[in-house]
């Protein structure tokens, strides 16, 4: 009699999970070309696809890099800076704060940022604490790692995969863990030493009833929600090009540097030494060419120039690269170091950025819902249960443009003498441009000075009762105070 040994739950994965773990695993490396040649151009280290026509073979190996889509990428990117979470009615957003300080949320957001705007999105996971009192975790991960299954109509994802390296645990082990997100519980899980599946090595059950990972996707359609990168096809285009035209401006330096020159009517011996032997073709042209004798008619050799090689129209067309590329990425044309005989002013710089300050203001409330969701999620993992839906959180972020802080200042005067803002507003101070840790400064000052206020009002009070010269040290009677006596 045979008894089967039901096995436990906990230490291995159900059929669906595994069948779920290679649905998305295969989710994930069939886009992982696409995110690593989006990769290589903003780290300039994509490959330029040679035509064939005028570079040599001896210079095909040449690598030659433009950093314009990092600069595009980067340039918005540098306009989103989260700087707090707050309640929206004013409640004590203290516990908000404690959890972005404990994850260092408002450095790791730019990595979130930078990503979404490179490979079109990121991704944001929540999982508890390492101890009982300890903030929940909040990680930002790259969908190079990871990828989500999404339900549009609920606007929500059903699960996610993270596949992370081991070896800097241990140079000697080359495995990679399996997390498994799902609605009620986060698998860990290595793959077993027979290759066949995997061992569980931990479970986090939270039962949130909802996937603790929140996707920051860029540049989102109705079609499309998993989100577009910055870096377009027509940026990779103009990239290629703009590269192709630096190597051509090489090789016409290598062949055209030094101006060729033609002799006619020299004789033999003026290609030779003194010896008689031959001289190389360098020591001919910095040499005797440029002292040669006579013929025997009495002639002097006819020696000429030819035109040197000229970049300027390789230049030129870089210059229009930049243009072109300037309107992809929604920068200023100098910011890709386009330059012009006449310098452009300040308002018409301006003007020219108020394009990528729109983007960076549609960036903000898109990223901004995301972050939004993640601190629900994480107060969610902290105590247990939904937040009240009727308290919403806010984002703070700065301001993306980049005026000037007298003009913040003459605006928010302005609001304030007309009675629309009172002056110990705290919108006030934002307006005008101050961070979160200087309105919290302002804040404090004002309530000292207020408290200050008030011992200086209670003194003048004593004062007043007691018209007695303070030095004499006479103290107020009950009468005076206003306090009956005993008896």
């Amino acid at each position: 009699m045979t008894v089967s040994i039901p096995e436990l739950p906990l230490l291995t994965l159900s059929d669906d999970e595994l069948a779920l773990i290679q649905v998305l695993r295969q989710d994930l490396l069939s886009d992982r070309w696409r995110l690593q040649l989006l990769d290589a151009y903003f780290g300039g280290e994509q490959l330029i696809r040679d035509l064939g026509i005028s570079i040599p073979p001896q210079l095909r190996g040449l690598h030659t890099v433009i950093g314009w889509p990092r600069i595009g990428v980067e340039s918005l990117e540098e306009r989103l800076d989260l700087e707090a979470f707050r309640w929206a009615d004013g409640s004590d957003a203290s516990e908000l704060s404690e959890i972005a300080a404990a994850n260092d949320l408002f450095d790791e957001s730019s990595l979130a940022h930078l990503d979404a705007l490179t490979y079109g999105r990121g991704y944001l996971a929540v999982g508890s604490g390492d101890g009982d009192d300890a903030p929940p975790l909040i990680t930002v991960e790259s969908p190079l790692d990871m990828t989500l299954l999404w339900d549009a109509r609920l606007r929500m994802g059903t699960a996610a995969l993270r596949e992370c390296q081991l070896d800097w645990l241990d140079s000697s082990i080359n495995d990679r863990m399996v997390v498994l997100y799902l609605p009620d519980q986060t698998v860990y899980a290595l793959p077993n030493e027979q290759g066949t599946g995997f061992d569980v090595v931990d479970r986090d059950i939270h039962d949130l009833g909802v996937v603790p990972v929140v996707r920051m996707a860029n540049r989102q359609r109705t079609a499309d929600r998993v989100g577009r990168s910055e870096i377009t096809p027509e940026v990779m285009s103009i990239t290629d090009a703009a590269c192709r035209r630096l190597i051509g401006m090489e090789v016409a330096a290598e062949f055209f540097g030094a101006p060729q020159r033609y002799i006619l009517g020299a004789s033999e011996s003026a290609f030779q030494d003194a010896e008689g032997n031959a001289k190389s073709a360098w020591e001919t042209y910095i040499g005797r060419v440029l002292a040669l004798e006579r013929d025997e008619d009495g002639q002097v050799p006819a020696v000429g120039e030819f035109a040197a090689h000229d970049p300027t129209g390789m230049t030129k067309i870089i210059d229009l690269y930049a243009r072109i590329m300037a309107s992809q990425l929604s920068v200023a044309p100098h910011v890709l170091g386009y330059s012009s005989d006449n310098p452009a002013s300040a308002d018409a710089i301006r003007y020219a950025d108020n394009r990528q300050v729109k983007k960076a203001e549609r960036r903000i409330r898109r990223f901004g819902a995301a972050w939004q969701q993640t601190m629900r999620l994480a107060l969610w993992v902290r105590h247990g249960e939904a937040p009240d839906k009727t308290k919403r959180i806010e984002t703070v972020w700065r301001n993306p443009a980049t005026p000037t802080l007298a003009a913040q200042v003459d605006a928010v005067t302005k609001l304030v003498t007309t009675g629309i803002l009172p002056a110990d507003s705290d919108v006030a101070l934002e307006m005008a441009g101050l961070t979160e840790e200087q309105r919290q400064r302002v804040a404090a000052d004002r309530r000292r000075s207020a408290g200050r206020a008030a011992g200086g009002s209670l003194m003048d009070r004593l004062a007043a009762i007691n018209p007695q010269d303070p030095q004499a040290g006479s103290e107020p009677s009950e009468a005076d105070l206003g306090v009956d006596g005993l008896g």
